[in-house]
């Protein structure tokens, strides 16, 4: 056993360890300056090959004020809210130290300060590394801080050093932001907002910021807002900072900030660009949007500078010659989104994402979603009856040469051969926007015509949960996946631009996917950042299924909805869309060396309601094979000007051929002997041909490719005996829905 004498020794020598450390801690750590802080870094960002893009940050956007240019209300705001007992407390809060050390060493996150002395030294490091270490720093700080500063010059501190969002660091950039005044010329109720976007301008600015997390939309972010702005409006009342007059006056009206600005650099496709960036960097790696914000990044991006511009200037081209606001008011607020993927990589070399910061567009149309795809969503339909079969063929993959009735106006059945209902239990029908008799057609036939009907029972011969893997598989995210009804398969889900041309690039790829991606490396002041590599490259679907979507595809370009894409004058496979009541309409394309899509639509720019295009760019509707089509076509061709045209592998034929339940039994052509030759040729012939009988130029590398008319795959002759024109301007590109449960976006 120990003597008392040593035990008493160790104690008093642990002891003393803990003072000196503490001593020589407090000794060593320096108050943190207002003005160090101030000196944030932008942000660099640089296009594929190495060369600048843009240098954009805080740098420009942050200037220190003095505590008397400070309003009061403003003072007393971040008090109420954020530390009550601020001018009576030590600066420190011991507690929540001990709680945050305690949560890191159970592994946990750490805690920020909890008072407005450790806020403002958190503030002072541009470092926010969560360790021990940082913590430990910043208790000896907060301790030194609240003894040599005052309490004024600790809250001038902490108000020019905090973040407000949009870029704004300090109050003085916050009210030139927010409201584009000085903050001296704050009012009461102006604090108040500013000092509830201390909590989280992410999720309290009401512009909303969905590029970085989807939770952050306008609406919510309004809801949030104004909850806790009359919060501290109250609490700043109930500790009689402010008196009854002016609380009156001040919660009478909630103060709306100004909209986005454009900042130095920020115009034309760069502010997409950068968006776009920024996004992937705080999806892909620990950097908090503060540490971002605060700048000292290197960013180098996929982006081809050349690709950019030619994708810009085919939108522009194409809105010049077609869209007029100041003619037509049905031209005004059409918007166009669009992005480019290099298949089997995942590569984002180009995007379109609006008119620019610089005309007040802040939304990037090339990520945005809540824009349904229309027909363009048929090819998974197809690729998932080409890998799981449907109901009655027991996992076994049938040929796009299957034939299901093209008629309008049809009954759509469940698997077990019941009507589907409506809520109300009408039966539900599936229109097409034309009533053409298509009869009994091929799915290839009904994918080149874009035809409703067939996709909508072959969804449900499926099943739609299965379309919704081979998609996923190919790319779209979860949360764009519309509710699984028979409308499901002709596109009421609203992908973004970025993930549309990304699982099209799947097809391209002869199956191989991989996730789009923007950023292939990251530094902090020149040292690299973790969680930057490409991403994996996997089969999404069998390679064979994948060729033969490409191979119905560019029937498509060939002789169907999307001919006008011919004019490429390379191999090329692409799909037509539009949707219901005309509110969007797609082309998404491609080539073995890129995907590109296409979206069109006009959204009210008060509450980013779709309106209809109907009448737009003085024609009766907009399709798919129109002018989204002429943008793909004319950047397209100077994407790939002087590259080759490797074509497509072939498809090999999938043999399953299984028709919808009631199409037609072919009758058998008898086998005639000579001695049985009739002794007399019929008086009649047959007094129509039927006009879309495929002709010898149709695209089908096989004989059984083309094989829409009856031959020796089965089934009955099925091609439409009146003349039909085959283009999307046709209207076979779209349908109306019934108006029932099942209503939206349609082919």
């Amino acid at each position: 056993m120990p003597s008392w004498k040593l035990v008493s020794g160790l104690c008093l020598f642990f002891l003393g360890s803990i003072v000196a450390a503490v001593g020589v801690g407090y000794a060593m750590v320096g108050i943190p300056s207002e003005n160090d802080a101030a000196k944030s870094q932008n942000n660099v960002y640089y296009w594929s090959n190495g060369d600048q893009m843009v240098a954009t940050g805080t740098g420009a956007n942050r200037q220190n004020v003095t505590i008397d240019q400070i309003p009061k209300a403003m003072q007393w705001s971040v008090i109420s809210a954020e530390n009550k007992s601020f001018y009576t407390d030590s600066g420190v809060d011991p507690m929540g130290i001990a709680r945050a050390l305690a949560n890191m060493a159970r592994g946990g996150e750490t805690q920020g300060g909890s008072t407005i002395t450790q806020q403002f030294v958190k503030n002072t490091y541009l470092n926010q590394e969560q360790t021990v270490t940082r913590k430990f720093k910043e208790m000896f700080i907060s301790i030194k801080v609240g003894t040599q500063l005052s309490k004024q010059q600790v809250l001038q501190g902490y108000l020019n050093t905090s973040y407000y969002g949009r870029g704004a660091y300090g109050i003085q950039a916050a009210a030139q932001t927010y409201y584009g005044v000085d903050a001296v010329k704050l009012t009461p109720s102006q604090c108040a907002f500013l000092a509830a976007l201390l909590k989280g301008p992410t999720y309290y600015d009401p512009i909303g910021a969905t590029n970085i997390d989807p939770a952050a939309d306008a609406k919510s972010n309004t809801a949030r807002s104004k909850a806790r702005w009359s919060w501290i409006l109250e609490q700043m009342h109930n500790d009689k900072r402010i008196t009854d007059a002016e609380y009156q006056t001040a919660i009478k009206k909630y103060p709306t900030p100004q909209g986005l600005k454009a900042t130095k650099g920020m115009t034309g496709q760069i502010s997409y660009l950068v968006d776009t960036a920024k996004k992937y960097v705080l999806n892909h790696s620990n950097i908090s949007q503060t540490e971002f914000d605060q700048g000292g990044y290197q960013i180098y991006t996929t982006f081809q500078k050349d690709k950019v511009n030619e994708l810009s200037a085919a939108v522009k081209k194409v809105q010049k010659e077609r869209i007029d606001p100041k003619k037509r008011d049905l031209d005004k607020y059409v918007q166009f989104g669009a992005a480019s993927v290099v298949p089997k990589d995942g590569a984002i070399v180009a995007l379109y994402g609006g008119d620019g910061y610089e005309n007040g567009h802040f939304t990037n149309n090339a990520d945005t979603s809540g824009v349904p795809v229309g027909s363009t969503w048929k090819p998974f339909v197809l690729a998932a009856a080409m890998q799981y079969g449907t109901y009655k063929t027991d996992g076994v993959g049938i040929s796009p040469l299957s034939k299901y009735n093209g008629d309008d106006h049809l009954k759509v059945r469940n698997q077990d051969g019941t009507n589907v209902l409506n809520k109300d239990n009408s039966i539900f029908y599936q229109n097409n926007e034309s009533n053409y008799p298509w009869g009994y057609i091929t799915l290839r036939k009904a994918m080149e015509q874009s035809i409703n009907t067939p996709f909508v029972q072959l969804g449900m011969d499926v099943g739609n949960s299965k379309v919704r893997d081979v998609a996923k598989a190919s790319g779209i995210l979860d949360d764009s996946f519309a509710t699984l009804n028979p409308s499901f398969a002709i596109g009421t889900s609203t992908p973004s631009a970025i993930r549309m041309a990304d699982a099209y690039a799947t097809f391209a790829a002869s199956g191989k996917q991989a996730d789009p991606y923007s950023v292939t490396a990251v530094k902090h002041d020149g040292q690299p950042v973790s969680g930057f590599t490409k991403p994996a490259v996997k089969q999404a679907m069998p390679e064979n299924v994948a060729n033969n979507v490409t191979n119905t595809l560019e029937n498509v370009i060939q002789n169907g909805t999307a001919k006008a894409a011919k004019a490429l004058g390379r191999s090329a496979a692409g799909k037509t869309g539009t949707t219901d009541s005309n509110k969007s309409a797609w082309f998404v394309g491609y080539t073995q060396q890129l995907s590109t899509s296409i979206a069109m639509f006009r959204e009210n720019p008060k509450d980013a309601e779709l309106l209809s295009m109907n009448g737009t760019a003085g024609v009766a509707s907009i399709h798919g094979g129109d002018i989204p089509t002429a943008v793909w076509t004319a950047y397209m061709e100077a994407a790939l000007k002087g590259k080759s045209d490797p074509g497509f592998p072939d498809a090999t034929k999938i043999d399953k051929v299984s028709n919808e339940d009631g199409a037609p039994t072919p009758t058998p052509t008898p086998v005639v002997t000579p001695s049985e030759t009739p002794s007399e040729t019929p008086s009649e012939t047959p007094s129509e041909t039927p006009s879309s009988t495929p002709s010898a130029t149709e695209s089908c590398r096989f004989s059984w490719q083309c094989n829409d008319n009856g031959g020796t795959d089965g089934g009955a002759t099925s091609t439409p005996t009146d003349t039909a024109t085959a283009t999307e301007t046709s209207g076979t590109d779209r349908g109306n829905q019934n108006g029932g449960i099942f209503g939206g976006s349609t082919g």
